[in-house]
């Protein structure tokens, strides 16, 4: 599933560890803190694990602000 949504997380992506687990938790603790749903952040995860390291890339980047 991927996501669709239009919110956006406030998130560094380059003052974390490339780690692709690193990174989704990062995303995953920063998205609940600013009050995403549990399925957003879930849609975002799936769609992150979905493909290789570099769309695991591009769909952080889409997310994050």
């Amino acid at each position: 599933m991927s996501y669709t949504g239009t919110k956006k997380v406030k998130l560094d992506l380059t003052e974390i560890d490339d780690n692709a687990f690193w990174l989704i938790g990062a995303f995953r603790r920063q998205a609940k803190l600013q009050g995403w749903t549990a399925d957003e952040i879930e849609a975002v995860t799936d769609d992150c694990m979905s493909g290789n390291y570099d769309h695991l890339l591009q769909v952080l980047i889409g997310v994050t602000a």
